[in-house]
This record gives C-alpha cells, structure tokens and sequence, in this order.
C-alpha cells in the first residue's frame, strides 16, 4: 500500500516581497500564481506503507518545500499530495513551540496539535521527558533553553505520538552524537513497528544506511530516483564535478598524470569519485606483525596505511578513512588534520602513504568496511580529490569465539564507538 503519493506537485512563490503581493499570489488560479519563482517544478514519486525514503540535494532544491508541502503547511501551486496515515513532522527547529511557555506545556500544546487527547499525552509525558533529558528545564520557559534543549524536546514529542508517518528535516544535524544515535534508534523502533519514515540530511551516509530508496532534487526538478546507493553517488559525483569546475575557474592550473615508477595495487571499492587531483593508489590495514589484517578484534592493534599519488599541485592536503558497518551507519573515522598532523605541500609526480596507528573497539559480529579518501583544504572548506568506498571489507567474529572473547571484548552500542586517537606517520615512496 502507498503512505504518500506526490503527483506532478509544482510550487512558485512571487517575484515582489511586499505582503499585498503575496496576499494576491495566495489568492490566485494556479496558472497566474505559477508565474512567480519556481522552487519545484513537475515532482513526481511515491512512498510506500513502512519505507524509509530520502530525500538528497543541495541548499535551495527544494527539499523544505516539498515537505512542507507533504506536511500539509503549504499548498501546491500545481499538482496533488496524497498521505494515508497519521503524519509527524520534525522540519523547522521548534516549530509549534510558543517560546513563553514552559517545556511542559508546549508537550501538552504539541501533543494536541498533532492529534492526541490530554489523557493520552498524559500517559506518554514520562517517557517523552525521559527521552529528551533536559532535567529541570522542562518547567521552564523554550526561550530559555539552548538550541539543542529545543531539538530534543521537540524530537522527543514527534517520536512519541506513535506517528504512522515520520518525517525529519535535517534537524537532527545540530545535535550531538549521543543524542543523534538515540533518536536514530528510535527511528529504527519506529519503522519496525510500521512505520513510514521520510528522511531528509546532508549527511548522505545516514540516507544511505537508513533508506532503501531516495529521490535527488536539483533546481526544484527530480534529478534521480531510485536505490539510494545509485542516486547517491551520483548526486555525490555531480557536486564534486561541480566543486571541480568552480575551483578550475578561480585557480587555474595544469594536471599533469606522472609517469609512475614502481608497482601500485589497485584499489577497488563500491563507488568512486572526485577531482582527480590526487589518486588513491593503495589501502592495507595490517597486524603490528605487517601481517594483512583478516578479523576485526577489540583491543588489538591494527595500522591503516593509505597511498595516493599527485596528479596536481596540492597546497593543503588532508588523508582520512571512514568505517561503517554492514549497515552503511559509520562508526568512526579521522583525518591527518584532524589528528592535528598537517601534511605538507604536494607536487604533480609525488607518491605519499600515511599510516593511521589503531587500538581497534570492540565491535559487534559482521562485516565492516574501510572507505578512504584524500582531499586538499581544511575541516571547514575542502574539496574531495579522491574518496573510494569500501576500498577494505573485514570482518569482525561472533562475541565470545576465540577471535573474540567476550571477558576481554564487551559488548558496545552499535554505531557509537571512539577512536583511540592514532598517530600518523607520514612517508614518501
């Protein structure tokens, strides 16, 4: 069966901000009010009971409208909206929180705006205090809490009016870790028990763990549609190309291919993009012995040696890794700036491996993967040179077997692991 059906759905808004303007577009036939700015244009997808489907692209294609759209707080200047089911929605941080009330009534205001008697808020006021863990702030007034009192609060009462539809808007991204693996495990219980999840982040690795499908929006127009590992990468190999070609045009510069010398392995991994200004050439995670790594387990040490070569003048180049479960969900990851070891200026020609010195976490059994990447800039602002997915696959055993007893190995939250902080050592071939 479908929870949401979205037919040909467009949306403009008028091109003059004065409110008689916008009075007037809001009264408009649709076909005068469709000359204003589009900010979607002919979307077309539909959702079925119990999916979780994602929603992908970059600021400004749409993605809040369209949801606002599905929510029912905007109307569309063309096309239908269809949703079977009780629908919640988390978009704008706080939304439907008055900033004089006190936490608790806005639990009891919320709850009534989403449907929810009084008795049955009631009944659910516990949990959903406990949830959100704020303490004794929630007698007092929202204007007085931080920005992620106000985002717990208000997850903590979406999660848990038992919503047939869920829909989360990129607020989750303010949070901390702690929190952000608490409301995704209450996003798992959720569709577990049925429910149908609409997921929209920047963060494309949580779409890519949590849902089956997604759309890609560009430009307010349906770009992608399809399994969210496919549309993903190719989301993810357009904003690259995109970076690339606005770099090319700000700094100039030749990329030369070095002649190679010496034998390089191939590294193969699920998906592969960037600018090409630098190429991974080899990823090995090994035993302090030097010995290929073959069983992830907790407490042991493990090196992760990562070689590239330049192909273009690097100013500022940064060498990193990413593991994640069988899931997608990661579960840590780090970089050479990161680990405050900044690496120095690279010319075309040059081959360069880092080694990343692990104390390995106790896992929970299955597969895990390694993807690996090097990219030029800084944490805030760099650009992607090379990133392969998955370029290693390990496998980590069952608690309490041989490679993995359970006395010395507890057992961890999934998804919410540190790093014992490595070293790097850098060294040039």
């Amino acid at each position: 069966m479908t929870a949401i059906e979205v037919r040909k759905v467009s949306k403009s808004y008028p091109l003059s901000n004065s409110q008689w303007t916008r009075f007037r577009h809001a009264l408009a036939s649709r076909a005068a009010a469709a000359q204003g700015i589009r900010a979607l244009e002919d979307v077309s997808f539909s959702v079925k009971k119990g999916e979780a489907f994602g929603i992908i692209g970059a600021n400004g294609s749409g993605k809040s409208t369209l949801l606002q759209i599905i929510a029912g707080i905007l109307q569309p200047t063309a096309g239908s909206v269809e949703v079977h089911g009780r629908l919640s929605a988390l978009l704008e941080l706080g939304s439907g929180f008055s900033p004089e009330f006190t936490g608790r009534q806005n639990v009891y205001l919320n709850g009534s705006i989403l449907g929810l008697s009084t008795e049955e808020v009631e009944e659910r006021f516990e949990t959903i205090e406990r949830f959100a863990a704020i303490g004794d702030f929630i007698d007092q007034p929202i204007r007085t809490y931080s920005t992620g009192m106000v985002l717990r609060l208000a997850f903590a009462v979406v999660a848990h009016v038992d919503p047939e539809i869920l829909i989360v808007d990129e607020a989750l991204a303010v949070g901390d870790i702690a929190f952000r693996q608490r409301c995704m495990r209450r996003i798992h219980d959720l569709r577990a028990g049925g429910a149908t999840i609409l997921f929209v982040s920047h963060e494309t690795g949580d779409v890519k763990a949590f849902c089956e499908r997604c759309v890609w929006l560009e430009n307010g127009r349906v770009r992608a549609l399809g399994e969210s590992d496919e549309v993903i990468a190719g989301y993810l190999s357009a904003t690259v190309q995109r970076e690339r070609a606005r770099d090319a045009a700000d700094h100039p510069r030749p990329v030369a291919a070095p002649a190679l010398q010496g034998p390089l392995r191939q590294v193969n991994g699920t998906h592969r993009y960037g600018t090409r200004h630098a190429e991974v050439c080899g990823a090995e995670l090994t035993a302090p012995s030097g010995e290929p790594l073959r069983n992830w387990t907790g407490g042991a040490g493990a090196t992760l040696r990562v070689s590239f070569r330049v192909l273009a003048p690097l100013a500022s180049p940064i060498a990193g890794f990413l593991v994640r479960n069988a899931k997608g969900e990661t579960i840590f990851g780090s970089n050479t700036t990161r680990e405050n070891y900044p690496l120095p200026e690279m010319l075309p020609g040059e081959v360069h491996a880092v080694d990343f010195h692990w104390v390995l976490p106790p896992l929970a059994s299955g597969k895990y993967s390694v993807s690996v990447a090097v990219s030029e800039g800084d944490l805030e602002d760099f650009v992607v040179c090379d990133y392969v997915e998955d370029a290693i696959v390990i496998e980590a055993p069952e608690l309490g077997t041989s490679e993995h007893p359970t006395s010395e190995h507890p057992t961890q939250p999934r998804g919410y692991l540190r790093l014992h902080c490595p070293s790097v050592t850098l060294q040039r071939e």
